[in-house]
């Protein structure tokens, strides 16, 4: 008995080949079983493969490939795929060419390109960027603000309802010295014209002199128990410096196409703060300990895996998470448990990201920890990332040791762009340059960051970021071009969705099984938060389309092949561009 075939463009060929395993399963088995269906390393296995011949017959101690072949013979795969026993008792699956050429003729109806809205009805807060105000973002910032944007593309593109919130650091001892700075020292035109620049100088000028001068340190210290006790004057300033970092960090972020749905600083909870650490003491979540309120380890989890105790030499021992110090001061603990109480009462959060580096990885455990014992549930998720190098392999500084500014990365981005293009299209000049250097030479940078594994440090180099040929943004926006030019030499418009597509060449069925991945690859995307297989994925489809290009004549074939090979190149340039689109990267019109 055969089961009867199920229904292919409403799925993807993944989820079409799982739902008939499962169906066939069950006639094999007489209960009702699912398995898991993967695509397979190397295409001389075939595209996909399962595995559940081996795992049910561990369980029911009979042969693997005997099960496997009970199952192939249950299996209805016409139209859609052949299979075959392999190794151990793999199952091995080839998809037929007229499902791949039916796939792609599907995906040119489906404006999601076949990529399913796993995240319908979930609230996802990614906190992301969260530069401290009155400083210039550094290189440093480049991971956080594009891996975090580009999750927030991915989220959106999958269904999930997304907050974006740039938990700027608008609070703390540093604002002391900017005010007194602000008060003696501040240049206002210098201000207007770069308020950042501006702010670090007369930091750095009272920071200079509050370590010479005990006199200066007393003042800055009074300057900031004012603004703290709310004086007007100091409040005042202190809302003018945020306003004016803004303005500042908001120029960067239209550079990198990169917005936020909220700003809330760390400065937003601070009326929330007294209250929480009395909470914590009420419920025995924290206690005293030489004057400050800390939260320590109750008990409940295995030392390794308790975030609140730590190994030394004679053994474990206290590691408690501080939320009042002795002085009275709250913490960065502090701040964030409020925060994840606001996210999740006022946004209704089933999932919170905080994009942050990895030396903060033991503040989130005891963070999400702490949480947990409060009573707040929900998926919190620290997407940790390596550092960014210099061509010495050292942290990137400036000759004087200073952090690289991220303005200056963006800006020499643009212009190593723009004399690539000048140098390629001498013709090309003004405006439209300039905006395609743009275009180029940010995107260069982000996908730089966002082909990287994000737990690796990378080594930033400009010559093979901005290359035009290789694993780069030039290269993908060039294929897009490419594929652009195709239909600006055709004499009419091109209606690709009602191109009747066949598959004949290697080439072509290759690139319609790129094509038909697009939709199984994206909701993996946010498992374990890895960006880098779409940059991967992309730059496997671009070189299967040029490989496609190279070797089945396009405009120069006869028909019906010559419409069945540009619906091929329209849909290429559709998911390039949707592709690159979720990485937050632009395709230009032509380069």
């Amino acid at each position: 008995m055969k089961v009867t075939g199920i229904p292919m463009p409403a799925m993807t060929l993944l989820q079409n080949l799982e739902s008939r395993l499962a169906a066939a399963l069950a006639l094999t088995l007489g209960e009702a079983a699912s398995a898991t269906v993967t695509a397979t390393a190397d295409l001389r296995f075939g595209d996909y493969q399962t595995n559940a011949a081996m795992v049910l017959a561990k369980q029911r101690k009979t042969n693997p490939r005997a099960l496997a072949q009970e199952i192939i013979d249950h299996l209805a795969l016409d139209g859609l795929a052949t299979a075959d026993i392999a190794g151990p008792g793999f199952i091995n699956f080839r998809i037929l060419p007229q499902a791949y050429a039916a796939r792609a003729a599907a995906l040119l109806h489906d404006e999601k390109l076949g990529v399913p809205s796993v995240g319908a009805g979930q609230t996802v807060v990614i906190d992301f960027s969260a530069p401290n105000v009155a400083k210039p973002m550094h290189v440093g910032h480049i991971r956080s603000t594009i891996i975090g944007d580009a999750l927030c593309r991915i989220a959106r593109f999958l269904g999930f309802k997304v907050i974006a919130d740039n938990h700027i650091g608008d609070w703390g001892t540093q604002f002391g010295m900017i005010l007194h700075g602000w008060k003696t020292l501040l240049d206002h035109a210098a201000l207007d014209a770069d308020p950042i620049a501006e702010l670090v100088r007369i930091y750095r000028v009272v920071n200079t002199a509050a370590r010479n001068d005990s006199v200066v340190l007393a003042m800055c210290k009074n300057e900031l128990l004012k603004l703290q006790a709310g004086d007007p004057e100091n409040l005042t300033i202190w809302r003018q410096c945020i306003e004016v970092s803004k303005r500042g960090l908001q120029k960067i972020y239209d550079t990198l196409d990169v917005s936020f749905d909220y700003w809330l600083g760390e400065s937003y909870y601070n009326d929330r703060l007294a209250g929480l650490v009395d909470e914590f003491l009420e419920k025995g979540i924290a206690r005293e300990s030489n004057g400050a309120i800390c939260i320590f380890s109750d008990g409940s989890n295995n030392p390794q895996d308790d975030p609140f105790l730590v190994h030394k030499e004679d053994g474990w021992t206290d590691n408690p998470a501080i939320i009042r110090k002795a002085d009275g001061g709250f913490l960065y603990a502090t701040t964030d448990l409020a925060t994840i109480r606001f996210r999740i009462d006022t946004w209704h959060a089933d999932h919170i990201w905080y994009v942050v580096g990895t030396p903060q990885q033991l503040h989130f455990r005891q963070i999400f920890a702490a949480a947990a014992r409060w009573g707040i549930t929900g998926d919190f998720q620290h997407v940790a990332f390596g550092s960014i190098l210099g061509e010495d392999r050292k942290l990137m500084k400036t000759r004087t040791g200073d952090n690289v500014q991220l303005s200056d990365v963006l800006a020499e981005a643009v212009e190593r762009a723009a004399a690539i293009i000048a140098e390629k299209n001498p013709d090309m000049q003004g405006g439209e340059a300039a905006e395609i250097a743009r275009i180029v030479g940010i995107g260069a940078v982000k996908f730089a960051e966002l082909s990287q594994n994000r737990l690796t440090d990378y080594v930033f180099v400009w010559d093979r970021m901005l290359a035009l040929h290789g694993d780069t943004a030039p290269y993908l926006q060039y294929s897009s071009v490419r594929i652009r030019s195709i239909f600006r030499k055709l004499d009419a418009p091109f209606d690709a969705g009602a191109a009747e597509i066949t598959l004949n060449e290697e080439e072509e069925i290759h690139l319609a099984r790129l094509h038909a991945r697009f939709g199984e690859l994206v909701p993996v995307l946010l498992d374990d938060f890895r960006p880098n297989l779409l940059a991967n994925y992309l730059l496997e489809l671009a070189r299967a389309f040029h490989s496609f290009f190279e070797a089945c004549p396009v405009l120069k074939s006869d028909e019906p092949v010559r419409s069945s090979r540009l619906a091929l190149c329209a849909l290429t340039a559709r998911i390039l561009t949707a592709g690159l689109g979720l990485l937050g990267i632009r395709c230009p019109e032509r380069m």
